[in-house]
């Protein structure tokens, strides 16, 4: 199976996420969404990222249902066999997936006061996880599920930015902070995302177009750059 992809994209993450947790063997192609190769548009029915190409022909779309297809049909399932269990970890899940473009925007903010405005729509959001987090690992016990692979890109970004920045978007939830650590303990967000990730996040997310990228200069002494494309890309072209 093939993934198709651009480099920062959260949604995409969580499909890659669970393909790594899964062991499963996959391709990604990265294309640049300013300029979307017409094969691409062929076959994507919203000209978004992520789809799946099956090894037998089919093309899969929107990360909701790529991430139930390859639970499902991938040996061990990762989802939790109780059905109302399993619908209340697509909730959970979905949470994640309605905040990742909350998160994009808040950190391409231009200023302090607008960073607060758009972190206060993310924290709303960050609230109700804390409340249900249980102290115990992972979101539901010991291993692993679903609710943790789609809240990781989340997290992982959560990582970079307080690393790069100084500023942590998860301070104030002692509960998600720690499940932050446990989840990126494990060595799944690096390994699902290209090598130079890291480096292209910073330089759309970090540029001194943003707030928490001048933060980031203060801090280092020295801005972060980027490729032009990478600055092209929109973030509203994954789902």
């Amino acid at each position: 199976m093939k993934v198709v992809s651009f480099k920062v994209c959260p949604f995409v993450q969580r499909v890659t996420t669970l393909l790594e947790l899964k062991e499963e063997p996959y391709a990604i192609e990265y294309i640049d969404l300013s300029s979307k190769p017409q094969w691409f548009l062929n076959i994507s029915p919203h000209g978004q990222v992520p789809i799946l190409i099956l090894d037998e022909g089919p093309v899969l779309f929107e990360s909701d249902a790529i991430a139930e297809y390859i639970d499902e049909a991938r040996a061990p399932p990762v989802s939790r066999v109780d059905l109302v269990q399993k619908a209340q970890d697509r909730a959970w899940s979905s949470l994640a997936a309605r905040n990742y473009l909350v998160q994009c925007g808040a950190q391409r903010s231009p200023d302090e006061d607008t960073l607060a405005e758009r972190r206060a729509v993310l924290s709303t959001a960050l609230e109700k996880v804390e409340k249900q987090l249980s102290g115990r690992p992972f979101f539901n016990g010991d291993a692993v599920g679903m609710v943790d692979v789609a809240w990781i890109p989340i997290l992982h970004r959560a990582s970079i930015i307080e690393r790069y920045s100084g500023f942590d978007f998860i301070d104030g939830f002692p509960k998600m902070k720690r499940w932050q650590h446990v989840l990126l303990a494990t060595g799944l967000a690096e390994r699902s995302v290209a090598e130079d990730f890291e480096e292209r996040f910073a330089a759309f997310y970090l540029s001194e177009a943003s707030y928490l990228g001048r933060l980031t200069k203060e801090r280092r002494g020295s801005a972060c750059t980027g490729s032009p494309e990478c600055c092209l890309e929109d973030m509203t072209c994954c789902a």
